[in-house]
């Protein structure tokens, strides 16, 4: 039996918490070299809450100095950016990555939103050199 605790990490990159401004919440940066692990694999989760007004457009960010950040291409993921809306309550997305850059983040923007919503975001980092993976 494979235990899931000896093969992944899971890192927030967004604090679950209640967003009404119109403004991009830029989430902290999760480094994939992390103790010297080098994890090959990485699936960003983002979570909601009740959402109940505007569009919450998510990007997964990559950067190889932890400086500058670019929006991942397509190409370099599994799956696509949601649009979190209003019927999109107390739901999980799930993106993949499989680009090459050390650092990554999410981001989100909100556009029309007066009350907003709930929502966080994770990093599940895999594959990496050390099993099981060295924890903080």
């Amino acid at each position: 039996m494979k235990d899931p605790y000896g093969e992944i990490v899971v890192k927030q990159t967004i604090t679950p918490a209640s967003r009404s401004a119109n403004t991009t919440v830029n989430g902290s940066s999760v480094d994939r070299v992390g103790t010297n692990e080098h994890y090959q694999g990485a699936l960003v989760v983002v979570s909601t809450g009740t959402i109940t007004d505007g569009t919450h457009t998510v990007a997964v960010e990559h950067s190889d100095d932890n400086s500058a950040w670019s929006a991942a291409s397509a190409a370099e993921l599994r799956g696509s950016n949601p649009a979190v809306v209003a019927a999109d309550d107390n739901k999980i997305f799930e993106i993949g990555y499989i680009g090459l850059k050390r650092y990554l983040r999410v981001s989100v923007t909100t556009a029309g939103a007066t009350t907003g919503g709930v929502f966080g975001a994770d990093i599940v980092l895999t594959g990496g050199r050390n099993r099981p993976p060295v924890r903080p």
